[in-house]
């Protein structure tokens, strides 16, 4: 005769007397803790939530773009200005979000992001070739002052990819470009100062336009004026912080 073991399963977390005796001498783990489902919470409807600063802030910008015809924002005037002030910001955030490198492009991306770039935005474009020790230096320089002027566009290109059997003598070379036309042109390093710094290469791009926008001015473009007022005094606070660096190792080496 087969030998049946009845096992019996009461309610889940129910236990019997049995059970609890054998807990009691170790011979069972504890009892596990009765399983509770998570409270249910309704989630809260779009159209309920109070709008306000902070519900205008949780929009992204093409919500915000949306609630342009929003009827309840045309009779409250504070949200629906406030509302604009966002999209603007927002806008201009990922205006100058764009640039802040040199980007390196090829002939086949030249239209498009030189020719064919926004009006409002300056466009540096740097003909070079490698091994050729003066573009290596011109390059730095253009490389801090596109982290240091993020709205304008600086872009790099291998200069017989942009101009078929582009002589090498005429190395580095700049390009300036604005609203589809050539703006300025530069030709070697001579026209940046006797030592090519970004500070030289920034008063000679901004000689005749402003050529160089840091894009905290908002939507309107600086100045050449306080562009090259403010370049002239990065370049002193940076000639005063190295004859600071000078004077201190003078001193540690008496």
């Amino acid at each position: 005769m087969a030998d049946y073991h009845f096992v019996y399963k009461d309610v889940e977390g129910a236990s019997t007397q049995w059970d609890d005796i054998q807990r009691k001498l170790g011979n069972l783990p504890p009892k596990p803790a009765p399983f509770k489902p998570p409270a249910f919470t309704p989630s809260q409807d779009e159209d309920s939530k109070s709008k306000d600063k902070t519900w205008i802030d949780e929009k992204t910008e093409e919500e915000l773009e949306e609630l342009e015809d929003d009827p309840d924002l045309d009779d409250d005037r504070f949200l629906e200005e406030y509302r604009k002030k966002r999209l603007a910001e927002m806008r201009e955030a990922g205006r100058i979000s764009k640039f802040g490198s040199v980007i390196p492009i090829s002939g086949a991306d030249f239209v498009r992001e030189v020719s064919q770039a926004s009006p409002d935005v300056w466009v540096v474009v740097f003909l070079y070739k490698e091994g050729i020790p003066e573009c290596g230096l011109l390059l730095r320089c253009l490389e801090e002052l596109a982290s240091r002027y993020p709205a304008t566009k600086f872009v790099k290109i291998i200069s017989t990819d942009c101009i078929p059997n582009y002589p090498d003598r005429n190395l580095p070379t700049l390009l300036v470009y604005n609203n589809s036309a050539v703006k300025g042109t530069y030709v070697g390093l001579h026209h940046f100062g006797r030592r090519c710094t970004p500070e030289g290469v920034a008063l000679a791009l901004c000689q005749s336009d402003p050529v160089l926008n840091d894009g905290q001015g908002g939507s309107d473009h600086p100045s050449q004026k306080a562009v090259i007022e403010g370049v002239r005094k990065r370049f002193l606070e940076k000639v005063v912080v190295e004859h600071e660096d000078d004077d201190e190792d003078g001193y540690s080496s008496d």
